[in-house]
């Protein structure tokens, strides 16, 4: 489990463009305590996952359990582009949708 935090950490550092030592600049600790979070040989304190998840815009459910929980977000994020007319016609087509799939 520890080696699947430590990947997620790692991939969500490199796309974030930074080196270990920016990246552990940010968090509070050493680059090379880094390293071993993301070999998965130590875990980050409860606090310093805090700071991770803050950081990075990244769920601790994501960090910890490989889970993407930011559904919500980013439901809210695509329906911020459109009118609340467009909002409305689709949500009765999903309602006539849910309807027929019933039936089925």
């Amino acid at each position: 489990m520890k080696e699947e935090i430590g990947k997620r950490i790692k991939n969500a550092r490199e796309s974030m463009g930074m080196t270990k030592e920016e990246f552990a600049r940010h968090l509070g600790i050493s680059g090379q305590y880094l390293g071993i979070i993301e070999r998965g040989s130590s875990c980050l304190s409860v606090e310093k996952l805090k700071v991770l998840c803050d950081l990075t815009n990244l769920s601790a459910d994501y960090i910890l359990f490989g889970k993407d929980n930011n559904l919500i977000q980013d439901t809210k994020n695509i329906l911020s582009e459109f009118t609340d007319e467009q909002i409305d016609v689709g949500c009765d087509a999903l309602k006539k949708l849910a309807l027929f799939i019933k039936t089925i």
